[in-house]
């Protein structure tokens, strides 16, 4: 009996060992991180979603954060374009190249009432590097409040195209 119970034991111990190596982020080797010098990526954002039975609009403030995650190069934001739901440009916001130092963020906000994009809006950021980094983190936070009700969430950048 007690020789079946180590066994058990020693079975869940390795199954648990097991799943902790599949599960740990740490555990990801230098080739599995893959550096860019650059892409063009599309982020949804929604000025507003629709709820209720009639399919009421509820609406939404987005902002775009865009985060250079390299702890040692700047990246260049050349481009942060805004395009509505028919894909037609609403605002350019970079008049020329924007550069983010190691590790700093930047945004932009769509405020609740301005409904120009529609509910398929979205952005499309084009940024580059002198040398191959991290990829910036690139997402857009909603979130919206009325009558005691309110709603967040996030969506992230989608790379459509890559530099080489």
């Amino acid at each position: 009996m007690k020789r079946k119970k180590r066994l058990s034991i020693l079975i869940c111990w390795g199954l648990l060992i097991s799943l902790v190596g599949i599960l740990d982020p740490v555990s990801l080797s230098a080739e599995d991180i893959k550096l860019s010098a650059g892409q063009t990526v599309y982020v949804p954002i929604y000025s507003h979603i629709y709820s209720g039975v009639k399919g009421r609009p509820f609406d939404l403030a987005a902002t775009l954060s865009i985060r250079n995650t390299n702890t040692r190069n700047p990246i260049t934001l050349v481009s942060v374009k805004y395009y509505d739901s028919e894909g037609k440009l609403v605002e350019d916001y970079l008049k020329k190249p924007l550069q983010l130092d190691a590790q700093v963020s930047t945004r932009y906000i769509i405020t609740e009432d301005n409904k120009a994009g529609g509910s398929g809006a979205n952005f499309i950021v084009v940024w580059k590097s002198e040398q191959k980094v991290n990829p910036p983190i690139i997402e857009a936070v909603m979130i919206g409040t009325h009558s005691g009700q309110g709603i967040s969430f996030v969506s992230r950048g989608q790379v459509i195209k890559e530099d080489r």
